[in-house]
């Protein structure tokens, strides 16, 4: 079986796939026509239906599963389909979600079973009670196991957000025997913690957009507001030193606030500092990671939208 970013130009495509955002334009002719992105499971690639009726346009709403006849064509340099033909998907299809979307390559149990272990290591009992009371929250434990860690930029699949979180905690093991000045404790629960506020900020897990309180407030924020409701539920302190400076971590964890990517503060512990270049490190190698396998392996430059600059294959 064939995913629809492993054909190439010319080919003809037919196959089931996930619609996961539209746009209806006006050709010159006065026609209208649809501008798709389609998913399934190897990635998202860019889409046509031309003369579209209002049936069509009906029909074809985001994260609608269809299937498609299409040909692949190469446009400004990237691959594109045309459709031909497309239907909606039924029951009777049997098409199977996890051939739709993009899943991280790692066992979810496994991946959770991870952070369980660091949890338990956690030697602060009030840092350890308000990480358990909310990752063992049923909502959210079901959203953390499912939910990407973005919508474009680093891990933007399922589970991503939960492989993200492992990577993290693997990274502040590894580095914590180099820097006695960082708090354990507190390291560890913003490496569960720090982008809880995304399981809100978007939309869903399988074809994600912001939600209205992402984009009004952001998921730094949110994150916080949690701890806080979490604090309350345990009769915890939100004014508790530790407390203090794990929200210190989430709301700083972007880097300096005169970078303008979305800190609240810039960071004024050593354990925070140290958190911004960890989460810098895994988002952005798993963001070149993602841009050199779905880029075609003739090409030696791509452009990386995580650096905003072409880089080399070199390889």
């Amino acid at each position: 079986m064939k995913y629809l970013l492993e054909y190439e130009e010319g080919e003809r495509v037919i196959a089931f796939c996930l619609v996961k955002s539209r746009e209806v334009a006006v050709a010159s002719n006065q026609s209208e026509y649809m501008n798709l992105e389609l998913g399934d499971k190897s990635g998202s690639i860019q889409a046509k239906l031309w003369d579209v009726t209002d049936e069509l346009k009906e029909l074809i709403q985001v994260k609608a599963i269809i299937k498609i006849d299409a040909y692949v064509q190469n446009y400004r340099g990237k691959k594109q389909l045309v459709l031909q033909r497309v239907r909606l998907a039924s029951s009777s299809d049997e098409v199977a979600m996890d051939s739709l979307v993009p899943t991280t390559a790692f066992p979810l149990e496994s991946l959770w079973d991870e952070v369980e272990a660091r949890l338990a290591e956690i030697k602060s009992t009030t840092l350890r009670a308000v990480v358990d009371e909310l990752i063992h929250d049923q909502e959210i434990s079901e959203r953390l196991r499912s939910f990407p860690a973005g919508v474009k930029m680093h891990h933007h699949y399922f589970g991503g957000l939960l492989e993200h979180t492992v990577s993290l905690l693997r990274l502040a093991e590894r580095l914590l025997p180099l820097y006695p000045q960082v708090d354990r404790d507190v390291l560890f629960a913003t490496c569960i913690l720090h982008d809880i506020g995304k399981i809100y900020e978007l939309s869903d897990p399988i074809a994600p957009d912001y939600s209205t309180p992402g984009q009004l407030i952001g998921h730094l924020v949110m994150g916080t507001e949690m701890v806080s409701e979490a604090c309350r539920k345990l009769g915890i302190s939100t004014t508790d030193p530790e407390i203090l400076h794990l929200k210190h971590c989430i709301l700083s964890h972007h880097g300096e606030m005169e970078n303008g990517w979305g800190s609240a503060v810039s960071g004024k512990t050593p354990t925070a500092v140290l958190f911004h270049y960890l989460d810098q490190i895994d988002s952005k190698m798993n963001a070149l990671g993602n841009t050199l396998r779905e880029a075609d392996e003739a090409e030696e430059w791509m452009y990386a939208s995580v650096l905003r600059r072409k880089i080399w294959r070199g390889f």
